[in-house]
């Protein structure tokens, strides 16, 4: 559920941070009328994403315990993790200028047709975080039935977990439209995306126990320790740690290794650059007065 709701709450406050900042742009500059235009882009791309990860969830379940799921698993893990660093840094360094691209879209989605110019705009942008939202999903699928769950019994708590995500940030998408500039999202995408890429860790060193257990994989494959008497990764505070973080009862040395490499330079790395930019930013600020 945890997992969930940490995905659903930022894909959702980025998709529908851009849906309103197109909705109040178009709502000043008196284009209420085109409203419904990026609704309609909107529900197409939900459509979309929702039909892909249905589809990909029942073809996937047919191959449930076979080798054919663990390869399929193993991609979705590297994926995942590949696409959660890079969107990470992407609106860490986007953030700021988020509003005005957009701006800048809708102004020539007026000038070339705006009803289906504008459905588009908003397709693409929801369309991309729910393509995205649907590969972090499986991971999450996978990740809690590698614990000893099941692939299908994992879909109740993780529906509950996205739900309750999506309200949060169609509370805070709200809450842009009402107050625009006035929020610091980029703090909110900072203290988010630090938790996504421990959980990209964890997705990492799955990958690496699936490498291993298809014997691609042989180097440190030795587990370094044994923590499953006192917490099992099938147990509800085991299942949590797991799949949001990466816990494991036996990991190998090189689950290890991976895991503590990946932490160390993709969240180091991400508050180093954030470092860099915030005296930069200070430099560039007008004098009071």
């Amino acid at each position: 559920m945890l997992p969930t709701f940490v995905i659903f709450l930022r894909e959702g406050v980025e998709a529908s941070m851009i849906v309103a900042i197109l909705l109040a742009y178009l709502a000043r500059s008196g284009h209420r009328e085109y409203f419904k235009d990026v609704y309609a882009g909107v529900a197409a791309a939900l459509a979309l994403a929702f039909g892909g990860g249905a589809a990909a969830f029942l073809l996937i379940r047919t191959y449930e315990g076979s080798r054919a799921q663990t390869i399929f698993e193993t991609a979705t893990f590297l994926l995942a993790c590949g696409v959660l660093t890079y969107m990470t840094f992407w609106m860490h360094s986007h953030a700021r200028s988020l509003s005005r691209e957009l701006k800048a879209r809708a102004d020539q989605a007026m000038g070339r047709g705006a009803r289906f110019s504008l459905a588009l705009v908003a397709f693409q942008a929801v369309g991309r975080e729910g393509l995205e939202t649907v590969v972090f999903t499986l991971a999450i699928f996978f990740a809690a039935s590698g614990a000893g769950g099941n692939f299908a019994a994992s879909v109740p708590a993780a529906a509950l977990g996205a739900g309750l995500g999506v309200l949060v940030a169609l509370v805070i998408a709200y809450i842009v439209y009402r107050l625009g500039h006035r929020l610091n999202l980029g703090r909110f995408f900072q203290v988010v995306g630090s938790l996504l890429m421990l959980f990209a860790a964890g997705l990492l060193a799955d990958a690496i126990e699936n490498l291993q257990q298809l014997h691609w994989l042989p180097l440190l494959a030795h587990p370094l320790w044994n923590t499953s008497s006192w917490l099992t990764e099938g147990g509800a505070l085991g299942d949590i740690l797991h799949t949001f973080l990466g816990y494991a009862s036996q990991p190998t040395g090189l689950q290890v290794v991976v895991y503590w490499v990946y932490v160390l330079s993709a969240v180091g790395g991400f508050y180093w650059i954030s470092g860099r930019h915030r005296p930069a930013r200070a430099a560039a600020a007008p004098a009071p007065g």
